[in-house]
């Protein structure tokens, strides 16, 4: 689990930073963690972190794919993609995240946990969601594709998980989070993780907490 905890959140009236972002991209996840981490050093700055989802794989049946099936699928196998998430838990021990890949069996389609997030940014509960989703998944192995393990994390994070439960039954959100994914593309965003500031500066990766910070003193210096 990360060590970063979000800030809270506000009424709608900070500095606007829109994240586009899937929850099994884990150069998300390192990239979020770096935002909260540099978001820490400026408490004086209000900001409202708004989350856009990106479908990474959109053709994912709703109940996922075998872990490995997709490596080779995406990777050509489990050597390189071995190779590539060393890397990636090297960067991530050096933030405090504890990467587990080989806890993973499944890859979860995330249009649930997408909506799930846009439920919870009702309650203004988003941004601690987001980072438990991500622990959940890349930290201890967890389905996110699961309406039950949804709710139960849902819950974890003080919100009502039998109403979480209910809304993902209902189909609320489908909509919206296909419109946001088309919206991104249309943006030109084809790789995630992306941070949008004010609406206007943006850059993609998992930057380091400096180049984030640059990009929200050029947002505040306009």
């Amino acid at each position: 689990m990360n060590h970063i905890a979000p800030r809270p959140q506000g009424d709608g009236e900070g500095l606007p930073v829109e994240v586009v972002f899937d929850l099994v991209c884990p150069w998300c996840y390192l990239g979020v963690i770096r935002l909260m981490r540099m978001l820490e050093r400026r408490p004086e700055v209000a900001v409202e972190i708004h989350w856009r989802p990106f479908l990474l794989n959109p053709d994912i049946a709703p109940g996922g794919v075998p872990r490995q099936d997709y490596m080779i699928r995406k990777f050509g196998g489990e050597d390189r993609a071995r190779r590539l998430h060393g890397t990636i838990a090297d960067l991530g021990r050096a933030e405090g995240l504890g990467f587990r890949f080989d806890a993973i069996r499944r890859v979860p389609h995330t249009l649930d946990a997408h909506r799930l997030v846009r439920w919870a940014a009702r309650q203004g509960a988003a941004d601690r969601l987001v980072l438990a989703l991500f622990a959940a998944h890349f930290c201890e192995g967890r389905d996110i594709a699961s309406p039950d393990m949804l709710s139960a994390i849902a819950g974890h994070e003080g919100l009502d998980a039998a109403g979480a439960r209910a809304f993902l039954s209902s189909g609320q959100e489908v909509e919206g989070v296909h419109a946001e994914n088309l919206r991104a593309h249309r943006l030109g965003i084809n790789g995630v993780p992306c941070f949008v500031v004010a609406g206007a500066s943006a850059i993609a990766g998992a930057q380091e907490p400096e180049v984030l910070e640059r990009l929200l003193d050029v947002a505040l210096a306009g």
